[in-house]
């Protein structure tokens, strides 16, 4: 999800700098106890990054975009065990520009992961959604993407294929990358006013607490799942939230959709809850702001 809800944000595409198998992945150690190997792509990217300390006691292959351009064919002798797949085309608005290239990474850049037929863990989006429903997604809830972006997702969802984990979430940030959090910081520092839209609402969701959740994830069995943090807000509450948390004395102006005139269509309601009682929970996207906000001051 790219930060492109305030006036003055535009959406840059994210570079991916990147069973009992079968039925259920379970924790995937070898009976000999090796160390599971794990690739991960978009290694260079927030999540990609969170994945990699969560996952960093696994005989660990990080690719970034320059290792693995995921439209080419995945490269020789990688002989996963598991695949985590965060390498994206991230920028909503660049989708709906150049719908081709964003199906290019997300649906066929999946399609070349896939084929190295380990088990894998697809992150997906709200955006898959129309926002039309007025209380939270779940997974049985039938998608309807407004954009080209959240086609692409979608459809990249399908080319996972059957032995994958389907993790759909939402509003990510983190202390690395190009984020909402990160720029409204910078802006808060920079401006005594920022205008943020406030008539979308959803969950925003650390991406630690989501790389924490994926390693509980991969032991249950194969499927969708709506992983993202509780409680809900729009984009204008965020940032006063993040500026209250940082600090920081700067106004919130909150403006329409309308008034910000994005080029793509975006879910005015795209808040994630999961029906399967299995599923991680994840703590509060406040405890997940504090989370945040704390791993930038401290470095660790």
């Amino acid at each position: 999800m790219t930060d492109d809800a305030w006036e003055g944000g535009r959406g840059d595409r994210e570079v991916p700098s990147q069973d009992e198998k079968g039925a259920r992945g379970g924790n995937m150690v070898s009976p000999t106890g090796a160390k599971r190997r794990v690739v991960l792509t978009g290694a260079g990217g927030q999540l990609g990054r969170a994945l990699a300390e969560t996952f960093r006691e696994d005989e660990l292959v990080a690719l970034s975009h320059a290792d693995w351009d995921v439209t080419l064919p995945p490269p020789p002798m990688l002989a996963p065990d598991l695949v985590l797949h965060t390498a994206a085309w991230t920028s909503v608005d660049g989708a709906e520009s150049d719908p081709q290239e964003a199906a290019a990474v997300n649906v066929g850049g999946t399609q070349n992961v896939a084929s190295l037929g380990a088990p894998l863990v697809y992150y997906s989006t709200d955006y898959v959604f129309d926002g039309r429903k007025r209380e939270p997604y779940v997974e049985s809830d039938g998608p309807g993407p407004l954009s080209a972006y959240g086609r692409t997702k979608l459809h990249g969802e399908a080319a996972a294929g059957e032995r994958a984990w389907v993790v759909r979430s939402s509003w990510l940030f983190g202390p690395t990358g190009h984020n909402f959090l990160r720029t409204m910081l910078r802006l808060g520092a920079e401006r005594e006013e920022v205008a943020v839209v406030d008539d979308q609402r959803g969950s925003p969701t650390y991406v630690g607490h989501l790389a924490e959740a994926t390693s509980e994830l991969v032991a249950l069995p194969f499927g969708v799942y709506h992983v993202a943090a509780p409680g809900e807000c729009t984009w204008a509450e965020f940032a006063e939230a993040i500026f209250e948390e940082a600090g920081l004395d700067t106004r919130v102006r909150r403006i329409s959709t309308e008034e910000l005139g994005r080029p793509a269509p975006r879910p005015a309601y795209s808040v994630l809850r999961s029906e399967k009682p299995e599923t991680p929970v994840l703590p509060n996207w406040r405890e997940g702001l504090r989370a945040c906000l704390d791993t930038l001051t401290t470095g660790s």
